[in-house]
């Protein structure tokens, strides 16, 4: 999980650091302009049709895993997300889907990630929880489509094989509990959607919620059925989310009269240093709690 603005500010604060021969070498002949440049470093694309950011395939998030405690920071770093957490077995691993939805900062999204562990642990869901994931290999690929709506408004939908199928909206500002994601996702074989309907069950979900055609799983994720981050409590999330729509409501004022989106991020640089460098900065401390060396020995 990782903002996208903030991901793809950071980048392009990486780019706009180095000398002019240094950014013609980096970013090639002409090809990108330092807008691409930087949300390729942070890991994004850009839908224009839809007007959403999403991950690429070969992010470097793809690096970092997964670990419960990256939820539990989420919300001291500006995000109020539900999250969901679906554990099971198959193939000799330990499976983790996880879906989430809510406020990323100044964007509306939604995800889903597929991560996998070989390692010893015991043979418990609570301890499923507590173990690092990696990211699923090339082989391990699902796939996955959704459609994410507010209020029963379709937002945006994607879908595509992938480990991490995401969208997010720059400047939209939701409550979690306005969010719904459609989700559907096929299963490799008859045994690993099994596995999965079985982790589904242990989530709190019941089967006349899980629709199946062939080896497709069709789910609503609305309410969470699982326990949320302990960081989350009614006082923060609401003072968070103050905070986000006041930001939400700036971007959105500032950038009302451009359609162009690198005119957008270059006003909001110029109007709002503030929240420009606030991003960034915040930017940064999630680089580094995200590091597998933080982490992987949790």
């Amino acid at each position: 999980m990782f903002s996208d603005l903030i991901a793809m500010l950071i980048g392009i604060k990486i780019i706009k650091g180095i000398g002019k021969s240094e950014q013609d070498h980096y970013i090639g002949k002409g090809d990108k302009n330092i807008l691409d440049k930087g949300m390729e470093i942070a890991g994004y694309g850009y839908d224009p049709e839809q007007d959403i950011f999403y991950c690429n395939m070969d992010a470097w998030q793809r690096n970092m895993g997964y670990s419960r405690l990256y939820d539990e920071a989420t919300v001291p770093l500006g995000m109020i997300v539900d999250c969901e957490p679906i554990y099971f077995k198959y193939g000799g691993k330990r499976w983790l889907v996880e879906l989430w939805k809510g406020q990323y900062d100044l964007s509306t999204g939604c995800e889903v990630g597929l991560y996998t562990t070989e390692e010893p642990v015991l043979d418990t869901t609570e301890e499923f929880k507590y173990i690092f994931y990696n990211c699923v290999s090339n082989e391990d690929l699902l796939p996955m489509s959704f459609s994410l709506k507010k209020n029963g408004k379709i937002i945006f939908s994607r879908d595509d094989k992938h480990w991490w199928l995401s969208g997010f909206k720059l400047g939209e500002f939701s409550e979690p509990s306005e969010l719904t994601m459609n989700l559907n996702i096929t299963l490799k074989d008859e045994v690993m959607l099994e596995a999965f309907i079985k982790g589904l069950k242990n989530a709190g979900y019941s089967e006349d919620e899980i629709i199946i055609n062939g080896n497709t799983v069709g789910l609503v994720f609305d309410k969470p059925r699982t326990p949320q981050p302990i960081t989350r409590t009614m006082e923060i999330d609401r003072i968070t989310q103050m905070k986000n729509k006041l930001l939400c409501d700036k971007y959105t004022d500032i950038t009302k009269a451009y359609n162009n989106f690198t005119d957008k991020i270059n006003v909001i640089q110029k109007q709002a240093p503030d929240i420009y460098e606030e991003i960034i900065e915040k930017a940064e401390l999630r680089n580094y709690l995200r590091s597998s060396k933080n982490f992987k020995t949790i």
